[in-house]
């Protein structure tokens, strides 16, 4: 009968185990591969069924790049806090596995007395009031974990863990992706500053032209104040972006881990930054295996259906096992004397009945918390496919809107250029001049913006679609 018994209480101890999780999700539709390609700019293929790689940035071809990235991931303070979040979640887990071992403690006390001559004494010599008692104890306890209370908290906590960890590896990519962002609007911004150069260059030209027509007599004192006019407005293009560059600037030494206004490594141009001609274009299934992200958010669904098996767990026995050994004299030297020696062993069992109903309260806590875990993965795998979706548009977009720009970049500049040579003739009013130059100054403005675009809606393909790789320590 208790063989029976203690194989029933084996045989119980697998049980409780957390609920299964409900990770289903509605996935959209398989995309096939395609080539988007600009008349005016490069093609970008899109692999059905490919993987970023670690590394993507490198695909921009920079050395700059390249070595700001380097310097974000070794010096970022965000990536730094997900760190020391993911060591703290490490090193709750093995706390937590520790309380389910075996628990061995030693302890030593030293008493001294004096008894009264009308009580018993503890010592031979009873005329002896004053005496001291040492007593040395090893003391020896294991919970037993018959439903899985202890297992359920223990793989919680090992979920928390690979969270933090996919956490840590959400936060390396967005810090890598705004910084590669942030690298394209400063060349950006540096590629517009110098077309309102030019821009003002070319104003200060047409000013100069319809002085000397004036001094002519073949225009008047308006034409000349509208082309300073025009001028000034050119000229005020200039502090607005240069302030946007000391704030990209900032920002780039901000996400390296440097005070802004220090000194910034070498950045690259424009030019310097090659489109990638081949990206990923992930299954949806892909997406969400890959994501961090959305990992992070199945971690919690898993930790929040352990708490709830812990919970469970929790309104049934539980099993401990003491024991203690020692040695109790009033001289420390016969401590171990077989005489002096101690032991005791305990075994214990309680099962509760009432909490008012605080256990009960404490269960459909974590089931309403699983809830919300799994509502939470849901939305983050449908961001997910928002993001990619996002993304694809915008690369499709780009192209159309990168072919637009450079069209309107080539008519504006002949038609500054034809405008010019009238003007110098005599052929044409101070109007078409000046709608002709502010023309030519927008359109060299949105060519930049168009070529920026398609390289931050790049990175943003990249940042949606997740890594090929496990973060570390999750495998």
């Amino acid at each position: 009968m208790k063989r029976a018994l203690i194989l029933a209480l084996l045989l119980a101890s697998a049980c409780t185990p957390g609920p299964k999780p409900d990770l289903s999700v509605a996935k959209p539709p398989e995309r096939a591969g395609e080539t988007i390609a600009p008349a005016s700019g490069g093609a970008q293929t899109l692999v059905a069924g490919s993987l970023v790689e670690r590394g993507w940035w490198q695909r921009f071809g920079s050395a700059e790049l390249n070595a700001l990235v380097d310097r974000a991931l070794a010096a970022n303070n965000d990536l730094a806090a997900a760190q020391a979040s993911l060591k703290q979640a490490r090193a709750l887990a093995r706390a937590v596995k520790g309380d389910l071992g075996p628990q061995l403690d030693a302890g030593f006390t030293a008493d001294r007395s004096r008894v009264s001559n009308r009580i018993s004494s503890p010592l031979i010599d009873v005329t002896e009031n004053d005496y001291t008692l040492s007593t040395a104890t090893l003391s020896v306890s294991y919970p037993v974990d018959l439903f899985g209370l202890g297992r359920n908290q223990l793989r919680s906590a090992r979920t928390r863990t690979r969270a933090a960890a996919f956490q840590l590896d959400a936060a390396r990519t967005t810090v890598v992706s705004n910084l590669v962002v942030a690298v394209i609007a400063q060349a950006a911004l540096d590629a517009q500053y110098q077309a309102a150069q030019a821009s003002i260059t070319s104003n200060r030209e047409i000013l100069r032209l319809i002085e000397a027509r004036q001094r002519l007599g073949e225009l008047g004192q308006a034409d000349v104040a509208q082309q300073a006019t025009a001028l000034a407005n050119a000229e005020a293009v200039l502090p607005p972006l240069e302030r946007a560059r000391q704030h990209q600037r900032a920002l780039i030494q901000t996400l390296i881990g440097t005070p802004a206004g220090s000194a910034l490594p070498a950045l690259p141009g424009l030019d310097a930054l090659p489109l990638p001609d081949r990206l990923p274009l992930s299954l949806p299934g892909e997406i969400v295996a890959h994501r961090p992200d959305v990992r992070a958010a199945q971690a919690a669904v898993e930790g929040a259906a352990n708490d709830v098996g812990a919970a469970i767990a929790a309104r049934l026995p539980q099993l401990t096992l003491n024991g203690s050994f020692g040695g109790a004299t009033e001289r420390i030297g016969s401590l171990f004397v077989p005489g002096n020696l101690f032991f005791s062993v305990v075994g214990g069992i309680s099962q509760p009945i009432f909490h008012s109903g605080a256990l009960k309260a404490r269960q459909r806590a974590a089931e309403a918390a699983l809830e919300g875990a799994q509502a939470q993965y849901r939305a983050a795998a449908l961001q997910a496919y928002l993001d990619v979706d996002d993304a694809l548009a915008g690369l499709r977009t780009d192209a159309t809107a990168l072919d637009a720009a450079v069209r309107a970049r080539t008519a504006a500049a002949q038609s500054l250029d034809f405008t010019r040579r009238q003007a110098r003739l005599g052929q044409v009013g101070t109007l078409q001049l000046l709608s002709a130059s502010a023309a030519d100054a927008q359109a060299a403005q949105a060519l930049v913006q168009a070529r920026a675009a398609r390289l931050s809606d790049t990175v943003a393909l990249f940042q949606a679609t997740g890594t090929d790789s496990l973060p570390d320590g999750t495998r």
